[in-house]
């Protein structure tokens, strides 16, 4: 096992990396709304996006800039998506990376574009300007910056960095990340941006990031929404002169790191969904397959009646049961069994006795277990997510007020 030292920086904890965040005004309220990372010459950048066919005007530009630039810099703006904008939205995009390219003396390619906020309103390019010059003359280690800068109605910065050994020398990976309602993330994820000082190549850089976005991000919902500006980008300043390679027993070191730096991140997405009071764990024991545990995790995670009555910390395992059920997973409906915690409460596809006080007394807690054995195989999955309050209702409603 990796001994594992949380240390600070976030992002700018590897060697390589700077960050800026500032209050442009494209948010109502005077709040930090553009952020900016910079990397040092010869960082290598792998990203995955969203696959909604709705993608944003950000998502259109980067992708394309991932494909024939170096990549340099992330500028990221919040209070705004640029999404379902058309052309003036991917024009804007476009002007947004040569804004920063103009600052820091990159190509326009050289720069990632990542936005989030509300769909449909054209971006204010004036704000967004005035943003990148302000954030490239503050340009330090401001990972915290930079997390506030990209949050819409997440309740606090989301950052993490961590530090191990690998083959004798030390390597860090720091991750800051966005989200809070529209969350499924599919293949991506809200927004999230990670660093590290290993030394990799690029194509070798994205087959890690995404098997590790699959594993973390792409198991978390808030909503069931997926957004149209998903996505994560890893960069990799090469700093710590470790070379990591494929199928060396570093290359599996510096997995297991990134994924936990992954995961982390998504439990407090989770944990910060909409009007959330606890976060949630939904386990799948006992499917046909990974693919048909994830699912029936998914549509437990997902149920409006299972979110609602976790909310009351309501022992109703029938909602789950009916939300399995529901799903495209097979089960066996004379082997279900469904538990709170350590509390079983359904066996062999019908109710148990149980202590619906303790049960109940569990469920207020803020970190909650849900196992769901399907009782069909030997595979298994686990989803994070959290329950729906009145909150979110208000939340919602009143978005764009």
């Amino acid at each position: 096992m990796t001994v594992r030292v949380p240390i600070e920086g976030g992002i700018t904890a590897p060697k390589g990396f700077r960050a800026a965040g500032v209050a442009a005004g494209i948010k109502k309220a005077p709040k930090k709304d553009v952020g900016l990372i910079v990397f040092e010459p010869g960082t290598v950048t792998s990203a995955v996006f969203t696959r909604n066919a709705m993608a944003a005007a950000p998502i259109v530009v980067s992708r394309r800039h991932l494909a024939e630039g170096s990549i340099r810099a992330i500028v990221a703006n919040s209070g705004n998506a640029n999404a379902c904008t058309g052309d003036e939205g991917v024009a804007d995009a476009i002007e947004t990376a040569r804004a920063v390219a103009r600052e820091i003396g990159v190509a326009p390619q050289d720069v990632l574009v990542a936005s989030t906020g509300v769909i449909g309103e054209p971006l204010d390019m004036a704000s967004i300007e005035l943003g990148v010059r302000e954030a490239a003359g503050r340009l330090g280690p401001n990972s915290f910056h930079f997390a506030e800068a990209i949050m819409t109605t997440d309740t606090f910065p989301k950052e993490i960095a961590v530090e191990a050994s690998i083959a004798g020398g030390p390597v860090r990976i720091g991750g800051v990340a966005k989200g809070s309602g529209m969350i499924q993330p599919d293949m991506a994820t809200m927004l999230a941006f990670l660093t590290t000082d290993a030394d990799l190549e690029k194509a070798h850089l994205q087959a890690l990031l995404a098997d590790v976005a699959e594993r973390s991000f792409n198991m978390l919902t808030v909503d069931g929404e997926t957004s149209t500006n998903d996505m994560v980008a890893l960069s990799a300043s090469g700093r710590s002169a470790l070379r990591i390679e494929p199928g060396n027993e570093s290359e599996e070191i510096f997995r297991e790191l990134l994924l936990f730096v992954c995961t982390e991140l998504a439990r407090m997405i989770a944990r910060d969904g909409e009007g959330a009071t606890k976060l949630v764990d939904v386990t799948v024991t006992g499917a046909a397959s990974a693919v048909e545990a994830k699912t029936a995790a998914m549509a437990v995670a997902n149920s409006p009646l299972v979110k609602t009555a976790l909310f009351a910390s309501d022992p109703n395992w029938g909602r789950i049961a009916q939300a399995a059920g529901a799903s495209p997973a097979r089960l066996d409906p004379k082997a279900l069994s469904i538990s709170f915690g350590d509390i079983v409460v359904a066996k062999q596809g019908q109710g148990v006795d149980f202590d619906e006080a303790r049960a109940g007394d569990y469920l207020k807690g803020k970190q909650i277990a849900v196992y769901v054995d399907l009782g069909v195989g030997e595979s298994e999955a686990t989803v994070w997510t959290c329950d729906f309050s009145y909150d979110y209702v208000k939340i919602n409603a009143e978005y764009r007020t």
